[in-house]
């Protein structure tokens, strides 16, 4: 008997125990796909694709570690790293890092971070052209059960970052890094905006001034 292939619904929660989400998270059909499980509900999402999305995303990582750069402040960061709770959560940010002294702690050569013996990262950002909503909402409380210290997300329709401090399971709006100290939110977002109009040699050399200043 033909046993027929079951179509995942993608870009939503779904109620799944862990080793459903398992079985088809890493499963060969879906290694092009983003796998978040929070709270008994998995999301499989659609790896993004669009200019604007890829853009944002190579200018937020050009801009912090030319910040940290000129800071001296120590940085490792990962693309699209997964973070695995085993039996508990999952998650796979466009962006994470680890700063200052867990710096030292960012993973190697591993296929994914077992959070069972391994660090969490600092700071997480998503980059959000259709997951705004959910990028805000179920991811936040994903990453802040998960202890994150920091969590941003870019907004590409709009060219805005929401930042957000997390302590005790809860999160507050900020407009300045604690990570990255001193590192204006509102700086990260104006070269976003500039982006639209530069090209990112121009825009790299504004950030320079901004940051040596």
């Amino acid at each position: 008997m033909i046993q027929l292939q079951e179509k995942i619904v993608t870009n939503t929660w779904r109620k799944a125990d862990w080793e459903r989400y398992i079985s088809i998270i890493d499963s060969p059909e879906h290694e092009q796909h983003q796998g978040y499980y929070y709270s008994d509900y998995m999301r499989i999402e659609d790896m993004p694709t669009g200019a604007d999305h890829s853009r944002y995303h190579i200018i937020l990582t050009f801009a912090i570690n030319l910040f940290c750069t000129i800071g001296g402040i120590a940085i490792n960061g990962l693309d699209n790293c997964t973070y695995r709770k085993t039996g508990i959560r999952e998650c796979q940010p466009d962006l994470s890092y680890y700063t200052g002294e867990k710096a030292r702690l960012a993973p190697i050569g591993k296929s994914l971070v077992n959070l069972d013996e391994q660090a969490i990262p600092n700071l997480v950002i998503e980059i959000s052209n259709t997951t705004l909503e959910d990028d805000l909402g179920a991811k936040r409380l994903l990453y802040e059960e998960m202890g994150i210290s920091e969590y941003w997300v870019v907004d590409v329709q709009k060219s805005q970052i929401y930042a957000f401090e997390m302590i005790d399971r809860g999160s507050k709006r900020i407009d300045t890094s604690l990570v990255l100290p001193n590192l204006s939110i509102d700086t990260i977002t104006t070269a976003l905006t500039l982006s639209k109009e530069q090209d990112q040699s121009q825009i790299g050399k504004w950030l320079m001034s901004e940051f040596q200043t």
